[in-house]
């Protein structure tokens, strides 16, 4: 029979006997409002790269409120994976834009040096995951919103 399994939530870093892991439950993410307009919705992102004390990757969860919308950019090293949790993200990818519309657990995954923006056209909150590597330490370049 197998021991109980410890339940995460139990703190941020767990170790078995084989094997470190960190597990993270969402009542653990520390939610941080992104700069908008007052008249603007907001974006709100859960940073777990450093909590979860990732080593070569970045990772965030962010939740955009509806009609809420990110920055254009590039990265010019970093590819970046986003994964719907919940709601339908609209990714405008490329130069000129490419709107791509991904539902719930799907992904899409963008090479460095792409243009994207993300945008919540729903009627409600958007969860995505986004996962990047190599991790930058210089912030990507900013462009031109392409809505």
């Amino acid at each position: 029979m197998d021991a109980p399994g410890r339940t995460a939530g139990q703190g941020p870093v767990a170790y078995s006997a084989a094997v470190a892991f960190r597990a993270l439950t969402p009542a653990e993410f520390d939610w941080i409002t992104r700069p908008h307009e007052p008249d603007e919705p907001a974006r709100h992102v859960a940073e777990l790269s450093d909590r979860a004390e990732f080593a070569h990757t970045r990772a965030n969860v962010w939740r955009y409120e509806p009609g809420a919308k990110g920055r254009r950019h590039r990265h010019p090293f970093q590819e970046e994976t986003f994964v719907v949790l919940s709601g339908t993200l609209s990714m405008y990818l490329g130069d000129p834009p490419e709107r791509i519309d991904v539902p719930t657990g799907g992904l899409v995954h963008v090479e460095p040096g792409t243009e994207l923006q993300s945008v919540n056209h729903g009627d409600a909150d958007l969860l995505v995951y986004a996962y990047g590597t190599p991790p930058e330490t210089e912030h990507a370049e900013l462009l031109e919103s392409a809505v």
